[in-house]
């Protein structure tokens, strides 16, 4: 897999990591990526709500504040649809993992759309002990359930889901090959694997890299987000390829969530949202500080909002 080194847990190619050395640097990540979200998602539920994703644009749309959380749902919707989920009560799925949870925005919804059981796994104790709270009060309690694990290493048997989702969480993963070798253990056979991630753009024929200066913003966002090396969408797609998996389809989604960024700073410069950056601490100021980045990485097409969907063989 062509992918570039860029990231907190990239390694120059002339420096080899012992299994050890590897070992504590994904742990250092994960530690990471919990305080992180354990100390932004109050924040982040307080102004956008409980969907924790981009929003997905009509590109006629007149794009007002108020549309940004529909907007955010139409994301969940085009993602099913472009996953070809059945709305078929024999054939909708009955069982969903939620990987990468976040506060249980993508959870809820599918278990209300699906009668579904779901359960979501997510890296921060903040974040599970809210989505469990907010399945509560909607009435979800017995059909959705979230808890405190790692996607590398899901606590769930073999082919458990009919549905697989991983919605903003790929981009976190260290080892995407382990990542996506995990959504396929979980997953039924039949099921539909659903990932969408933040990508760099596919390399060029000839290029072995992103060019330095691409790199330069890549690695600038991966300090503050905790994110280790990008990979592209082709990549995903050899990596289902090599699992034997079928239907598989991506595309190209940047355009659809342009608007969103733009709005988070905006929100973020508003005196309720610069109040809660200061409420809940460094790693989100510091995060909020190369928002500008995202925005100039899709103007340079350098990130990529993906969609990568297949199924596993009956």
């Amino acid at each position: 897999m062509a992918t570039t080194a860029v990231g907190v847990s990239a390694t120059p190619m002339t420096e080899k990591l012992t299994a050890a050395d590897d070992d504590q640097q994904q742990q250092k990540l994960k530690k990471g990526i919990a305080e992180f979200y354990d100390e932004s998602s109050g924040m982040w539920e307080n102004i956008w709500g409980e969907h924790m994703h981009h929003g997905y644009y009509n590109s006629d749309d007149v794009v007002e504040l108020s549309d940004h959380r529909s907007a955010q749902i139409r994301m969940i919707e085009q993602a099913l649809t472009f996953a070809s989920v059945s709305d078929d009560p024999e054939k909708k799925p009955k069982t969903i993992v939620d990987v990468g949870c976040g506060i249980g925005g993508s959870s809820r919804y599918l278990a209300r759309k699906y009668g579904a059981e779901c359960h979501g796994i997510t890296l921060s104790p903040v974040q599970a002990e809210r989505a469990n709270a907010l399945a509560a009060a909607q009435g979800l309690a017995d059909k959705v359930s979230f808890q405190v694990a790692d996607a590398l290493n899901q606590p769930f048997s073999d082919g458990k889901f009919d549905l697989v989702w991983s919605m903003e969480s790929g981009e976190h993963m260290p080892d995407k090959l382990k990542f996506v070798s995990e959504l396929t253990r979980v997953a039924a056979p039949g099921a539909t694997i659903i990932i969408v991630t933040w990508c760099h753009r596919d390399l060029n024929p000839g290029e072995k890299s992103l060019r330095p200066e691409e790199e330069k913003i890549l690695n600038k966002i991966c300090s503050s987000f905790y994110l280790p090396a990008w990979c592209s969408t082709a990549d995903y797609v050899k990596l289902l390829e090599s699992l034997s998996l079928q239907d598989i389809k991506s595309a190209d989604w940047s355009g659809n969530v342009a608007p969103f960024w733009p709005a988070v700073i905006k929100t973020a410069l508003s005196w309720k949202g610069i109040t809660s950056l200061l409420r809940s601490g460094w790693k989100s100021i510091r995060g909020a500080m190369v928002m500008p980045l995202m925005i100039e990485g899709f103007k340079k097409d350098v990130i990529k909002f993906s969609i990568i969907t297949c199924k596993k063989p009956e």
